[in-house]
């Protein structure tokens, strides 16, 4: 069976380390792993398949023989350092915004778009996690009587907002009386509809997410689309609520 070599960048993240889980969990034919971070993690080790790895810090060099390349340290970081991978010789899968609406990346639901994978330029951009399972359920409705109009809500856990997110939670729900605040108001026991910042227009830069990644993964710019996204006090697991209107009549057994 061919193996392949692969960098995890930001590989002591809240994501990152489920990287390496599903990797391990799906039996992925790895044949080298390389956890990559910031110097700051330096001395720390992850665990794949039953070995103490130690995380190697990020440079322009570390993609060296590296094969697939999976980012997921923020959008500043896939910026500088993917370019560096592709240089090398990897196929970048990345996690951030960096790269989503760049004309000529593609942008993948493997469950929706999977043929888009192959006309990479060396890097795959991976949507935004509300977008994703949004896509993954109206892809076969869309396939069938075509979307004209969406309204989505949804309920995304601080697990999406990163370490500093679960630590916020649980340092309230602990009531501690010094904690660092990854959230602008208190998030214990309360809902946020405010994820990232806002736009002149008044949605949020997550809600922006949703309208414009949509419409490039369906490849249709007609559908309209309107959601709210909204922060709520739960560890993993996000939820939607979603209402679609079609351009054809529907019979909602089969739906």
């Amino acid at each position: 069976m061919k193996v392949y070599d692969v960098a995890v960048v930001g590989a002591t993240g809240l994501v990152g380390r489920k990287m390496i889980q599903v990797l391990e969990e799906r039996k992925f034919p790895v044949g080298k792993l390389r956890p990559l971070a910031t110097a700051r993690s330096i001395g720390k080790m992850v665990e794949f398949n039953g070995k103490r790895i130690p995380v190697e810090e990020l440079t322009p060099h570390s993609f060296q023989g590296i094969e697939i390349a999976l980012f997921s340290a923020g959008a500043s970081v896939s910026k500088e350092f993917a370019p560096h991978a592709v240089k090398s010789g990897a196929i970048v899968v990345d996690n951030s915004s960096a790269f989503r609406m760049e004309e000529g990346i593609p942008l993948v639901v493997p469950e929706v778009n999977a043929k888009e994978i192959f006309h990479n330029k060396g890097i795959i951009a991976n949507p935004n996690c509300s977008t994703i399972q949004m896509c993954v359920a109206l892809k076969p409705l869309h396939d069938k009587w075509k979307m004209r109009r969406i309204v989505v809500s949804t309920y995304q856990s601080v697990t999406g907002a990163g370490q500093k997110g679960v630590n916020q939670l649980h340092a309230e729900l602990e009531e501690e009386d010094s904690y660092e605040r990854k959230f602008p108001h208190p998030i214990a026991f309360n809902v946020l509809p405010h994820i990232d910042i806002f736009s002149d227009d008044g949605y949020s830069r997550e809600e922006h997410k949703m309208v414009f990644e949509t419409k490039k993964i369906f490849g249709d710019e007609t559908i309209r689309i309107s959601p709210t996204c909204v922060r709520v006090p739960t560890i993993g697991g996000h939820s939607e609520a979603i209402n679609v209107e079609f351009e054809k009549p529907f019979d909602l057994p089969e739906v």
